[in-house]
């Protein structure tokens, strides 16, 4: 390897060194919200619940985890979920949950769209099962209720102008 390489690789090193230090993984039940804000800045969204409430923490749309940290009353974290899972869309309460719970729950989608044989829009959420890249797709009627959850793989997108 030649010296430049051997540079740009422990920068890179020491990127992923600082950068590892401050994930949403991380945190421990206990810890104080205003404590974990500091240490991660702001949520990408933030929920009451009936007890407290959750910061979510989103990699999307470039990443595959989802955060929900949850608080108690008093400001204490009670648990820390990485809930973009296949587990977590497959067990999603079909013809119950509504468009709030899924937000509340994942964040907000990747993409919204519609296709011509549902009546209402699709929610797409990328996650990794094992390392493999999937997408789920969860369709809301035009009431906002769920209706089914869908798998597909995410498929690379292919440079052919370089062929």
């Amino acid at each position: 390897m030649g010296g430049g390489v051997l540079a740009r690789l422990a920068l890179l090193v020491l990127a992923v060194q600082i950068s590892g230090c401050a994930l949403p993984a991380r945190e421990k039940a206990g810890a104080l919200r205003a404590e974990v804000v500091a240490r991660l800045g702001p949520p990408t969204a933030s929920f009451p619940l009936p007890s407290g409430e959750r910061l979510l923490y989103s990699e999307l749309p470039a990443g595959f985890a989802a955060y929900n940290l949850d608080f108690d009353a008093r400001g204490r974290l009670v648990r820390n979920e990485q809930v973009l899972t296949q587990a977590r869309f497959e067990n999603l309460p079909v013809g119950v949950w509504t468009a709030a719970d899924v937000q509340r729950t994942f964040g907000a989608p990747l993409r919204v769209e519609r296709v011509a044989r549902f009546e209402g829009d699709i929610w797409t959420y990328r996650f990794r099962q094992n390392s493999d890249p999937r997408l789920a797709h969860v369709h809301l009627d035009r009431q906002g209720v769920v209706r089914l959850v869908m798998f597909t793989d995410e498929l690379p997108h292919f440079d052919n102008a370089r062929d």
